[in-house]
């Protein structure tokens, strides 16, 4: 059963046609890219798959279930978790803090302000385990004003693993990263759980080519063309309109 799948997925704001007829599947433990130039509905369609926007046709289902008309909070509960191009990390608070608070805002559990924070052994334990998963433990008690940009980034999608997803949507992963930093997000990507299914929107191809095993590209809301890096990286349309190199 795939993890994710698109039907004919359309959007439009007015007159404006931002996504057009996208059909996708993802199943559990791809790794699959969304890449095209800037405008071509890669944010948009991010949006349509978790509930940020209502479609205007089409399906969208997650393990199965059309969720179509779900908001998104449903589609966390179900296994959809996703990151954003900006971090919303507290700069102030330390790793493990910012992890913790993660993990106790998508759990149904109410917290008492008597009850000191600590006493939840189960969501230390949970952060714990988040943090040494992907060798972010030793920073734990580090501010995260504190950490590198790339390493900002990659708490941010530890965050994203609190509510335990089986589909993670990551939008940019690299942005604002320098070469050496985007090498390191590749490292840290490939920590994740093997059976984690991953779809990522990224603009540095570099990234794209080693993290990916499919890509689709996106032009005017259309998927213009999917396929191996490889076939990706020698497509004369994708050099084109996308490259720049027609």
């Amino acid at each position: 059963m795939p993890a994710l799948e698109l039907r004919g997925l359309c959007k439009s704001f007015g007159g404006l046609q931002a996504t057009r007829n996208v059909s996708l599947r993802l199943m559990p433990g791809d790794r699959k890219a969304i890449i095209g130039p800037n405008g071509a509905g890669k944010t948009t369609l991010f949006n349509l798959i978790t509930g940020i926007y209502p479609v205007t046709s089409g399906q969208v289902l997650l393990f199965g279930q059309d969720v179509t008309r779900w908001p998104s909070h449903r589609r966390t509960a179900l296994g959809m978790a996703r990151t954003f191009q900006v971090t919303s990390l507290f700069p102030r608070l330390t790793v493990l803090d910012n992890v913790l608070l993660a993990i106790t805002g998508v759990r149904p559990a109410k917290f008492v302000m008597w009850r000191a924070l600590s006493s939840y052994k189960d969501v230390y334990e949970k952060a714990h385990r988040l943090l040494d998963g992907v060798g972010f433990l030793d920073r734990k008690e580090v501010e995260v004003r504190s950490l590198s940009h790339g390493e900002q980034r990659q708490l941010e999608i530890v965050l994203g693993l609190a509510s335990d997803p089986k589909i993670l949507l990551l939008d940019e992963p690299a942005a604002g990263l320098s070469s050496g930093e985007s090498a390191e997000m590749v490292k840290f990507l490939a920590k994740l759980d093997p059976r984690l299914a991953i779809l990522l929107i990224e603009h540095d191809m570099d990234v794209v080519f080693d993290v990916a095993s499919q890509i689709s590209v996106l032009h005017f809301g259309e998927i213009l063309e999917t396929g191996t890096p490889r076939q990706i990286h020698d497509s004369p349309r994708v050099q084109e309109i996308y490259l720049g190199t027609g």
